[in-house]
């Protein structure tokens, strides 16, 4: 679970854009509550309910359900390959495997800017519910191994690729862009927060009933999400025959003129020339740097739950995390107005304090407690950062931009989890679990350091200029 300074987040471009190019015109299928007939946006006090916005329940609904089936399916998968090794460098194998999406998503975003959202965001739940079910067959047969399970995980976790870019474009033309804070908060609640709860069911899950099984409920909670994702209806993504699938006959040409992997690599350059020379830079940095720290802690949280207790305190401390990051994502609007420096700075030297102690307390129960408290940043944070980028980036990089800097951030997941796990073999888990705390610590020092980052603005007042991505050229205007 990446770090959330730096996750990728929802983009809407810049406050002059304007939706009504890209998305079309409105139909009756669209959310209602996207603006007044006469094309102004009433105020935020003004519009209906977010969750009177059909597509948007729909799209959190499918969301919770197929964020609990991965934190299902990746609590069993550690826990069994633990327990059939006992080695933390295999579990460490095995968890950078389940991070690949981190790394590998930068091949997602053309992909998703080109392709129909409902289709390929359908389409990858019923793969990983086909896929999972691999697993409790091989239970069945005899024939569960760590081979095995190594062997399952790349294609659960290819699946998953599109989902962190896919949540980045789609959001924007289902909800009002003056609701977008609340939409990610409600949404973090899912992504960073009530998934994690299922960490600690799944430990509990297991304690009582076993792995596989807990693989079964797994692939109906896929099938449901896709049933969920089915029903959402997007402007312009439900095969129109608008105007701009007619010309087949130029797109025949063009296809002659420029390959379909160069259009990709355009893409890719595209998303990251908008990022160079800009404080998401920075930004990227630190957080690579904490999910360096957080693949070594995922890596070794299997080893280090069984020391204090078995898989019941193990799926605690994973609940614990998410709890964190739920009470921070819950919290995360009422801190708009504080300056986002500001609180890098305080939030994350807080967390990194209480990641130390967690480790070194006297009792299994306040090492969870204080665990969990050590994310309420990282969860407040990343609601603020999805708001943020929304607000700054142009609407029509999103999914290209969302996935260079998750893949530049998150690359150090994967990487953490192979290091961490022979670490943890050498210097052993509790001393790897405090180090790792440095992770946290690292942003408030770095932040304190370089005054161009600790300066940065609040979001609510934020704009491009602020954070040093140029304007030119971002499209529609008014």
């Amino acid at each position: 679970m990446p770090t959330s300074t730096e996750s990728p987040a929802s983009s809407r471009g810049s406050r002059d854009a304007e939706s009504s190019t890209t998305h079309g015109p409105p139909t009756d299928d669209q959310p209602t509550d996207r603006g007044s007939p006469t094309g102004e946006e009433p105020s935020a006090d003004r519009q209906p309910s977010l969750w009177r916005n059909r597509d948007f329940r729909r799209f959190f609904a499918g969301q919770f359900v197929t964020n609990a089936g991965d934190s299902l399916y990746t609590v069993a998968v550690l826990w069994l390959v633990f327990e059939l090794s006992g080695s933390t460098v295999l579990t460490g194998i095995a968890n950078s495997m389940l991070l690949l999406p981190w790394l590998l998503q930068i091949l997602a975003g053309p992909i998703v800017d080109r392709l129909p959202l409902k289709p390929v965001l359908v389409g990858s739940q019923v793969v990983q519910g086909v896929v999972v079910l691999a697993l409790p067959l091989a239970a069945a047969t005899g024939n569960l191994s760590v081979g095995v399970i190594l062997a399952v995980v790349p294609l659960l976790v290819l699946s998953t690729l599109v989902m962190a870019p896919m949540q980045t474009t789609l959001l924007p033309r289902i909800v009002p862009e003056n609701r977008l804070s609340n939409a990610n908060s409600a949404l973090a609640t899912v992504t960073l927060g009530l998934d994690m709860v299922f960490d600690a069911l799944g430990g509990a899950f297991i304690a009582v009933f076993g792995a596989t099984t807990l693989f079964l409920f797994d692939s109906v909670t896929f099938a449901l999400a896709a049933l969920l994702f089915a029903g959402i209806a997007i402007g312009g993504d439900d095969g129109d025959d608008g105007e701009d699938e007619q010309p087949s006959e130029e797109a025949d040409e063009d296809d002659t003129d420029e390959s379909v992997l160069d259009a990709y690599f355009d893409d890719l350059r595209a998303g990251i020339d908008t990022l160079r020379g800009t404080v998401f830079v920075e930004l990227i940095l630190m957080t690579a740097v904490a999910n360096f720290a957080i693949g070594v802690t995922l890596a070794i949280l299997p080893s280090f739950g069984a020391g204090l207790g078995g898989p019941a305190v193990y799926g605690l401390l994973l609940g614990a995390l998410g709890i964190g990051r739920l009470v921070g994502s819950v919290v995360a609007p009422r801190l708009e107005g504080v300056r986002y420096g500001r609180l890098l700075l305080v939030g994350h030297s807080l967390g990194a304090c209480c990641w130390v102690a967690a480790v070194y307390a006297p009792t299994p129960a306040l090492t969870v407690v204080l665990f969990g408290l050590s994310w309420v940043p990282a969860g407040a944070s990343g609601v603020l950062t999805a708001t943020l980028n929304q607000t700054v980036f142009p609407k029509d990089l999103l999914g290209r931009v969302s996935s260079v800097k998750g893949t530049a951030s998150g690359a150090t997941l994967p990487l953490g989890s192979l290091v961490g796990g022979v670490v943890a073999a050498v210097l052993g888990t509790t001393t790897t679990m405090g180090l790792a705390a440095v992770g946290f610590g690292f942003t408030g020092l770095y932040t304190l350091l370089r005054p161009r980052v600790r300066r940065l603005p609040s979001v609510a007042d934020a704009d491009p200029a602020a954070f040093d991505v140029a304007v030119a050229g971002d499209g529609d205007g008014e």
